[in-house]
């Protein structure tokens, strides 16, 4: 393939790139934040996944099969688990503007500008050889594509003739460009996240896409080739783990622990998840979406890496190297566009790493090594310096010092080992921190020297066991002191420190660090106690949750001026964005103008965390040290400041809580004032109904007893016809007077209730023949579907009187609504549960879905499907109050045009409680199998 093609296409994915980042960062200037979303914030953490992944996966899973699952197994973990670790890292970070490692051990250990320093080297040291990983990657790419398929690669050339040296640059002015444009680091990168998350789409498709290519074009699917590589004896090992006997389970936790830490602790990682986390909201998406990426992303590594073992072990003579199979099987095909998928995938998890390592490191180089040294300068020189500009400048220039400095671990060291092996000896570097770090947030007596002599410790014995050695088997290092140890002295071997034997260089090294460096932080900080500033960030940052900002503890005491405060703002942040932040506070201070801010404890806080998060913690510490007069603080001081913050939360949650009764109880009494308001309109409503129902029949009696009176000429029938009205009339007012009193009695609690033990069965079958005539009268026929006699009777406890009201009710109703003739009504009883149910299923016009509800209204009377109003209203609200007086519940189902079923269920009481309780409890309704029509005794009720 042409080299200028590839060069092409590489420039053209920066320049799409550059796009996406400058995109983001004029939706960020706007207001509209591109990254402020769960998904993106999930995407970007998968720049875990680097060259390493995307190569050195396949090459481990070429030599050693499964063993390459523990660098994802390590992530899995770390978010599935200790999501609830990263969360209080977030937390702690928001709160006191931290933005790297280096600051956030600093800051917990007294803001220690010594720790802060240690921490940066270790970790520029630690980090060179992971991105000369990746500009390894990007090589050994570019020279597959360039050179013919089982050539050897060009021999390497001179620096100034390497491509890879001008990669390096161009990485570096990218990242100069969406990343060191500004100096405030805890302001978010938005344009660099939004590309970031890019490209882990980018690289997960092309992943992806040359696994399908290799596992369903080259070969017959997954199984096709699992079953041919277990017909090779050679390779038939790669499918299993090995027995118990011949299984490396130290190796194993070794490589899923580094993997564990590394997730949490690498500069990139941080960045991306920590500084970079607009809402810890997002976490709760990315604890499931980025362990999913890594799966999918790893589902193919054995197949690629076994098919391609396969594809090129048939070609005699083809050598192949298993790293570049992602390449090389579909470039073997001749399949070109999948060929520069694949390579942009590649270089996609090279640069996302190398771009973001590059911020996050350099931000420490400024911050931790620049600004104290600008610092002493400027005590020095006895005049003020242009801090914001120097200090740019300085994290612009490391970015390409680091940049070249990976290029240089390459140059010198990269052919001597594999992808993954460079990258476990950067992890176990960064794995150095965490005995300080997380120590530091769960534990409140580890000290400064604790974790200065620990990370000492563990970062000597790692630039002994791996990094020596790694130079050492590059050739720019005697070998001598790796087979024999210095001076001869055996039991110093590197590899065999102190005659351990057994484990693989990794383990042995992870051992001892971690063996050296966790005791002597725990050893050294039990020894002597913490100081009075060691306690107080202690206090901050394992007890961060249970404080808000506004009830947080300052610790400081002394004496400050605004004209020496206020003026540190602007030399850091710059006139504009200090005026916005100074004049917020304010706000919250509850002033009128930033000149009026008293020069108390909260604002020499609050200077000293807006310069936190542009110069890291300890040299805002130093900056505002510097124009202040603190008075010297020890434990007792500490604890009393503690406990008088404890009083001002305890105090503040005791306003809360009295603020949140005095709502509940207003929110209490509105609530019973517009209950007590509906009531009066319900009066007034129910009392307008009841005076319309008894004004309708008096008038009714009255008109036609005016006749009458006035008319004694009256013919006998008309006279007959007058007063069968007016006794009907007056039977409906007897009626709606029974009923109102009766409701009156129900709702004040005076109802005078008989309860008693009855067979339900019996009720109805009474109920039946007290309503036959009404429907012989009507030509409707009346079904009784009973249980089985055989079976135990249904019995349940209520007021038979009361109960029989009810049916009475039901079945009148139905019989005022079933055509004439043809009218049928179905009365069912049935078990359900421990409840025994009865319903009355009609063949009428229905009840709309509007209408179903308001039936139960008092004076709520309904159309009988031509226009006229049945019934007094009040019904079917009496009826329901009855059955839920006896602990039973009343309903309809209805749809229009299929009649109506009005339903009401009892629970069972005595013997039959717990024989339904045994039987089968139904969702529904539904008739026994022994149940059996029992028709009305009367054949007339049947016509």
């Amino acid at each position: 393939m042409s080299p200028l093609l590839v060069i092409a296409v590489a420039t053209a994915y920066l320049l799409l790139l550059f796009a996406v980042a400058f995109y983001g960062d004029r939706r960020a200037a706007q207001g509209r934040s591109l990254i402020g979303n769960a998904w993106v914030y999930a995407l970007s953490m998968a720049v875990y996944c680097t060259a390493w992944t995307y190569f050195g996966s396949i090459g481990r899973a070429a030599t050693d099969g499964l063993w390459f699952l523990p660098i994802y197994l390590g992530p899995m973990l770390a978010m599935i688990l200790g999501w609830m670790v990263v969360r209080k890292m977030i937390r702690i970070a928001k709160t006191y503007r931290i933005t790297s490692i280096a600051d956030f051990i600093s800051s917990r250990y007294g803001k220690s500008p010594l720790l802060a320093g240690v921490v940066t080297l270790i970790m520029v040291v630690g980090i060179v050889p992971y991105i000369a990983l990746q500009l390894k990657g990007i090589a050994v790419a570019y020279a597959v594509l360039t050179t013919p398929l089982g050539q050897p690669f060009p021999a390497p050339q001179s620096w100034w003739q390497d491509s890879t040296f001008y990669l390096a640059l161009a990485l570096a002015g990218f990242t100069i460009v969406f990343g060191a444009r500004q100096l405030d680091s805890s302001e978010r990168h938005e344009g660099m996240v939004a590309a970031i998350a890019l490209e882990s789409l980018v690289k997960l498709l092309a992943f992806v896409a040359v696994g399908v290519f290799v596992s369903f074009v080259l070969f017959n699917g997954v199984g096709d080739i699992f079953a041919r590589a277990a017909a090779v004896p050679e390779m038939a090992g790669l499918l299993e783990l090995g027995d118990d006997s011949r299984f490396a389970y130290a190796q194993w936790f070794t490589l899923t622990v580094l993997a564990l830490l590394s997730v949490l602790l690498l500069p990139r990682q941080f960045q991306v998840m920590v500084v970079e986390n607009v809402d810890e909201r997002h976490l709760k998406r990315a604890v499931w979406v980025f362990p999913l990426y890594l799966l999918l992303i790893n589902l193919f590594v054995l197949p690629i890496a076994l098919g391609g073992m396969l594809y090129f072990g048939a070609q005699p003579g083809l050598v192949v190297h298993p790293e570049t199979f992602v390449l090389a099987l579909p470039l073997a095909e001749g399949w070109l566009w999948l060929v520069l998928l694949a390579f942009i995938g590649g270089f996609s998890a090279a640069t996302g790493m190398v771009i973001v390592d590059g911020i996050a490191v350099s931000t420490m180089i400024s911050n931790n090594l620049a600004a104290p040294l600008l610092l002493r300068l400027q005590g020095v020189l006895r005049r003020t310096l242009d801090f914001k500009r120097w200090l740019l400048q300085i994290r612009r220039g490391a970015i390409v010092l680091i940049m070249l400095l990976g290029y240089l671990y390459y140059y010198l060291a990269g052919d001597a080992y594999a992808l993954m092996g460079i990258g476990l000896i950067s992890f176990a570097a960064v794995a150095q921190f965490a005995p300080a770090l997380f120590g530091g947030m769960y534990w409140k007596g580890g000290t400064r020297a604790g974790a200065l002599s620990g990370l000492l410790l563990g970062f000597g014995l790692w630039c002994y066991t791996l990094m020596l050695p790694s130079l050492a088997k590059s050739g720019w290092l005697d070998d001598g002191f790796l087979l024999h140890g210095p001076w001869g002295i055996g039991w110093l071997k590197p590899e065999a420190l102190f005659g351990l034997q057994g484990l693989d260089h990794l383990t042995h090294a992870f051992f001892w660090t971690m063996f050296f460096n966790v005791g002597a932080y725990v050893l050294v900080s039990l020894w002597r106690s913490p100081s009075a500033q060691e306690a107080s960030q202690a206090v901050l940052f394992v007890d961060v949750f249970e404080r808000t900002a506004a009830t947080q503890p300052v610790f400081w005491r002394g004496r400050a001026r605004l004209d020496d405060l206020l003026p540190l703002v602007p030399r850091i942040l710059g006139p504009e964005r200090a005026q916005a932040a100074l004049a917020d506070y304010a706000r919250q201070r509850g002033v009128a103008s930033v000149a009026q801010l008293p020069a108390d404890a909260q604002l020499v806080q609050h200077v000293e965390t807006l310069l936190a998060g542009a110069i890291g913690s300890a040299s805002a510490h130093a900056m505002v040290a510097s124009v202040v007069q603190a008075d010297a603080l020890d434990v007792a001081d500490v604890l009393g400041i503690l406990e008088e913050s404890n009083r001002l939360r305890l105090h503040s949650q005791e306003l809360e809580e009295k603020s949140r009764s005095l709502e509940r109880a207003t929110d209490e009494l509105r609530a019973a004032n517009e209950q007590l308001q509906s009531l009066d309109r319900h009066r007034d409503e129910f009392m307008s109904a009841v005076t319309h129902e008894l004004r309708t029949p008096l008038t009714a009696i009255r008109a036609f007893s005016e006749l009458m009176r006035d008319d004694p000429g009256l013919d006998a029938a008309q006279r007959q016809q007058f007063l069968g009205i007016i006794v009907a009339e007056t039977e409906r007012l007897s009626r709606l007077v029974n009923q109102v009193l009766d409701m009156a009695k129900i709702e004040s609690g005076h109802a005078d209730w008989q309860p008693s033990e009855l067979d339900l069965a019996e009720l109805l079958r009474q109920s039946c023949q007290t309503t036959a005539e009404l429907l012989r009268d009507k030509g409707t026929e009346l079904h009784l579907r009973l249980p089985d006699p055989a079976k135990p009777p249904l019995w349940v406890r209520a007021d038979p009187d009361r109960l029989t009201q009810v049916m009475l009710n039901l079945l009148s109703n139905a019989a005022k609504f079933v055509p004439t003739p043809g009218g049928r009504i179905e009365l069912r009883l049935q078990r359900r549960g421990g409840s025994a149910v009865v319903t009355v299923q009609d063949n009428g016009p229905g009840v709309s879905l509007a209408d179903q509800q308001r039936v139960f209204e008092r004076f709520r009377q309904s159309s009988d499907g031509q226009g006229r109003l049945r019934g007094t209203g009040l019904g079917l609200p009496i009826s329901r109050q009855i059955i839920e007086h006896f602990g039973g519940r009343l309903w309809l189902h209805s749809a229009p045009g299929q009649g109506a079923c009005f339903g009401f269920e009892l629970p069972l009481c005595g013997a039959e409680t717990g024989t339904a309780a045994a039987g089968t409890a139904q969702s529904a309704p539904e008739p026994e199998p022994g149940d059996r029509d029992h028709e009305p005794k009367n054949p007339a009720d049947r016509r």
